[in-house]
């Protein structure tokens, strides 16, 4: 999928109105995080059940975002593609599923990953398989929601999850290579912490260690950020693995993570 080229409004009062009626449609993608943001999700999901004959799913849907105790954005995301799984297998309705993953609007391709996250069939293995093009997403906010939706089913399999994001770092995408990082922060934003790393950072160096030095900017924040995030809680595995790298790899990509890991402890 394309992301917009659109620049976007810088506040949510300066977005069009045509172009806010259009996003809640799902007619097109949000360009930046302030349209993303300004979506009205039970709009967008009532449009999506009237245009695809499915609006007996909506009130159970509703319902759930309801019960909600806080209804922020990624909340609302979050239990929409949860409810629309739960809905799509009580119907036996899997076609519906896959309108989700290959539709144009971008919230509605992150509910979508919501419902990979969700199907208890699917091992790990196959789940990531099915994530890795919503990782490859050229919109933000898929790549962002993508790595969310299959958070827990990494964590309860963290050592396979190793194993098999250890061969995304060799992908020629940088946004697949973020992934196999942003996926299995210790911290992370926004999720759940992964304890087992917190307390055993070194168990991820099958990815670390093969993204030192990427090319990529977006790989490299992630990497910063990674060890940052384990530095709060094994300070000195990162000062030691910051050390190590920056002896075996003078490169100014290796520089540049290296001093991103170390800003908490060197604050």
């Amino acid at each position: 999928m394309s992301e917009s080229k659109r620049k976007g409004a810088r506040s949510t009062k300066d977005i069009p109105v045509e172009i806010l009626e259009q996003l809640n449609r799902g007619e097109i993608e949000t360009a930046n995080l302030v349209e993303w943001l300004a979506v009205d999700q039970r709009l967008l999901l009532e449009n999506l059940l009237i245009s695809n004959n499915r609006t007996v799913y909506l009130e159970p849907i509703l319902s759930k975002i309801n019960d909600l105790e806080k209804k922020t954005v990624n909340t609302i995301n979050e239990v929409i593609g949860v409810t629309i799984f739960k809905q799509a297998v009580a119907n036996n309705d899997y076609e519906f599923l896959e309108v989700l993953a290959n539709h144009k609007a971008d919230l509605i391709r992150c509910w979508a990953t919501y419902t990979i996250g969700q199907d208890e069939k699917l091992s790990i293995a196959e789940s990531l398989s099915r994530i890795q093009p919503f990782a490859a997403d050229l919109h933000f906010g898929v790549r962002e929601i993508c790595w969310m939706a299959l958070r827990n089913k990494i964590a309860q399999n963290l050592a396979e999850s190793i194993d098999i994001l250890s061969e995304w770092t060799t992908s020629s995408d940088d946004n697949v290579r973020r992934f196999a990082t942003e996926a299995i922060r210790p911290r992370g934003v926004w999720c759940t912490h992964i304890n087992e790393l917190k307390e055993k950072p070194e168990l991820a160096l099958p990815v670390l260690e093969r993204l030192k030095a990427d090319s990529a900017r977006y790989v490299q924040d992630s990497v910063g950020n990674w060890l940052n995030d384990a530095s709060k809680s094994q300070p000195q595995f990162v000062k030691e693995l910051c050390k190590r790298w920056e002896s075996e790899n003078t490169g100014k990509e290796t520089a540049y993570i290296v001093k991103k890991a170390l800003r908490t402890i060197n604050k």
